[in-house]
């Protein structure tokens, strides 16, 4: 199991375009992907549970992946993050 924490560095923080993004990019990994918030966990490929993390601008999330891609995983999900979600402020 790989796990990276990770700062929400968008103005909206995780908002549902922002969710919607993450669910497409871990869809397209065969791991099993969670994020964690404070002591909630959700399936990093759910917009709804993602969104229930209600992780505003500064805050920090943990990527949790376990599976055969989960290197791929954790590098695609960390650049999502730093790109904002290819938001422009």
């Amino acid at each position: 199991m790989k796990k990276k924490e990770l700062l929400i560095e968008n103005k909206l923080g995780l908002h549902a375009r922002a969710a919607a993004q993450i669910v497409k990019s871990a869809s397209g990994y065969s791991s099993k992907i969670i994020l964690v918030k404070d002591d909630l966990e959700v399936d990093g490929k759910s917009i709804m549970g993602i969104m229930m993390l209600a992780a505003a601008k500064g805050s920090t999330v943990t990527l949790q992946v376990q599976g055969e891609d989960e290197e791929q995983a954790v590098a695609g999900l960390e650049r999502l993050f730093k790109e904002k979600f290819g938001e422009k402020e």
